[in-house]
């Protein structure tokens, strides 16, 4: 971090609104060229941070710092450094897709924006749409409008809040092009998603719940640094194969995803046990193998551990 610059800065962050605390004591740093990722359910805080990194709301304890500055009070850093898409981003239907681009071109004050306008279409695969209104857009093109227009003023930081939900898996996947394309010339993008598959693209994640911090570190760092292993087990009844596996290893150590169920023991069972233990409630185990845990399991892990006050390994500081 010492040879690259802190974009952002949250020092032990506390916003209520009324009697609900929607962040709680969060420190957190992004430095320039990272793709941050802020993972959570709904309610854990991740728009109010994100608000607080646009100088759209004030914290109540703390500090917020972006590029050095108060985004709240230094309103300039927060226009002119920040292009910022939220959940509730708002394109004119009844513009085209050129006159959108320059609507918020205008709106940031940037008179010459025909040559940016011109790369951004490019980039997002929408030149030969330009002429058509935004309502007559689907899901996807309305997502990279969006985008076009929130990056029409050159900002240093983007930041992003859940852009890809609601879109289908094609789109998706196009948006994270794009945004590889955009850090490859040195954006700087932070970004909330429910989605823990995207938050592996990122290149550090904070894991929030009930406005709290539960973990932050690389990706890779915090699966590496789980305890204990995580055993994947195919059954020919899934669902009753985690209810019996639960009853056994304990109800918040066996998960369904999709149709596997993911095991987290301290050790592997002796052969046979899993076998046993699920031949006894009638299912039939097809396949068990040890692998490497996802940040689901990750979190699950975090998450139990500290509603029973146990131990956790750091994560390392950025």
């Amino acid at each position: 971090m010492a040879d690259r610059e802190r974009v952002v800065s949250l020092a032990g962050v506390t916003r209520r609104f009324g009697a609900v605390t929607a962040l709680d004591d969060v420190s957190l740093d992004v430095v320039s060229g990272q793709m941050f990722g802020m993972i959570g359910p709904d309610g854990a805080g991740k728009t109010t941070a994100l608000r607080l990194m646009c100088g759209l709301v004030a914290p109540d304890a703390g500090e917020v710092r972006v590029f050095g500055a108060d985004p709240f009070r230094t309103h300039r850093v927060a226009t002119d450094a920040i292009g910022y898409l939220s959940q509730r981003f708002s394109l004119y239907g009844d513009l085209s897709i050129d006159e959108n681009i320059e609507f918020f071109a205008e709106l940031h004050g940037v008179h010459d924006f025909a040559a940016r306008r011109h790369r951004l279409l490019d980039l997002t695969g929408l030149t030969p749409f330009r002429a058509r209104l935004a309502d007559r857009l689907s899901g996807g093109m309305k997502q990279k409008l969006a985008l076009a227009c929130t990056l029409v003023h050159e900002p240093r930081l983007l930041v992003l809040d859940e852009p890809t939900t609601g879109v289908d898996p094609v789109a998706r996947r196009e948006f994270w092009k794009l945004l590889a394309e955009f850090r490859s010339a040195g954006l700087t993008v932070v970004m909330a998603t429910p989605y823990l598959d995207e938050a592996e693209r990122c290149t550090r994640i904070v894991l929030l719940s009930d406005g709290r911090v539960v973990a932050a570190d690389e990706p890779g760092a915090l699966q590496t640094a789980m305890r204990g292993v995580v055993l994947e087990v195919v059954a020919d009844a899934p669902r009753r194969a985690m209810h019996l596996l639960g009853a056994r290893v304990g109800v918040d150590r066996a998960q369904l995803f999709g149709d596997r169920v993911h095991v987290r023991v301290e050790q592997v069972p002796e052969p046979g046990r899993i076998e046993a233990w699920l031949a006894a409630g009638g299912v039939t185990a097809l396949a068990i193998r040890p692998i490497v845990p996802t940040l689901e399991d990750v979190f699950i892990e975090r998450l139990q551990a500290r509603s029973t006050g146990a131990a956790q390994p750091e994560g390392k500081h950025t």
